[in-house]
């Protein structure tokens, strides 16, 4: 033990200047002093015993690193956000399982929240898929200055549809569904004479007028009655196929409906029709 003292006096005494605090020896060679800001953080316990965490781990993350209120505001965001996630669900799911009593007593909320952009259609995996092409066309009776009368030609409107959606990335919801669901809507709350069912089937002839005189055009400035008719055709088989499928196309024509100043599009110039009048 005496002898390990007795070296490292004679080291102190050597002549050598004691290098500072935080000199780092290499050997023989001269020392390297390294800054105390290059040190590591030192981890573990402190002088005092209590624990010592890195800087990184001691300023936290996430939603705890933000202020109080900021924190009550995600919190609030996340949970409305959640409950509007489950309520879509559950509505979705109520819309397209079976009847039951929720859907019997609460069938209309489910509608009015579904109806018009979150409608599940159903039918493309039935277990027998629409084999059939339906068109709506219209024709109307014109009235010219002079009083004559003329019947135009049958104007398909779905047709017009189809070229809107053809090769349009986002066609809108009118061009795909208004014609179809107004035929629908007609059809549903109508006899097989077209008698109407109450109130809504007047208002499904109302409909129908409306839209047809808007496809017109032009024309309905000068329409005194309207009538449409449906076009039904099968999907012909294909060309690998067996099947022999009669594409034969048949026919269910409107009643003719005279057309009232409701039913024109709004700016519509009727100076025509009144002179002829």
């Amino acid at each position: 033990m005496d002898a390990y003292v007795e070296k490292g006096a004679a080291d102190a005494d050597d002549g050598r200047p004691t290098p500072p605090a935080g000199t780092v020896h290499q050997g023989p060679s001269d020392p390297v002093t390294t800054e105390p800001s290059d040190l590591p953080e030192p981890s573990g316990l402190s002088g005092d015993g209590s624990e010592v965490r890195p800087a990184a781990e001691r300023a936290g993350g996430g939603i705890m690193a933000l202020s109080m209120p900021y924190q009550v505001v995600l919190a609030v965001a996340l949970a409305v956000v959640g409950v509007f996630a489950c309520v879509h669900l559950a509505m979705v799911f109520l819309h397209v399982a079976p009847s039951n009593t929720l859907t019997k007593r609460h069938g209309q909320a489910v509608d009015d929240w579904v109806y018009p952009e979150f409608e599940q259609n159903w039918k493309l995996f039935a277990p027998n898929p629409l084999q059939q092409n339906v068109s709506v066309e219209v024709r109307a009776e014109l009235v010219a200055a002079d009083g004559s009368r003329r019947t135009t030609g049958w104007f398909d409107l779905t047709a017009q549809d189809a070229e809107a959606i053809r090769h349009n990335p986002m066609p809108s919801h009118a061009q795909q569904n208004e014609l179809r669901r107004a035929v629908d809507f007609y059809l549903n709350s109508h006899s097989e004479d077209h008698t109407p069912n109450g109130m809504r089937g007047r208002l499904s002839e109302e409909y129908m007028r409306r839209i047809a005189m808007l496809r017109l055009g032009d024309r309905s400035g000068d329409a005194e009655r309207v009538q449409l008719r449906t076009v039904t055709r099968a999907v012909a088989a294909p060309a690998w196929g067996t099947e022999k499928n009669d594409t034969t196309p048949s026919y269910r024509d409107f009643p003719w409906w005279p057309v009232t100043d409701a039913d024109r599009p709004a700016g519509v110039d009727r100076s025509r029709t009144e002179a002829g009048r």
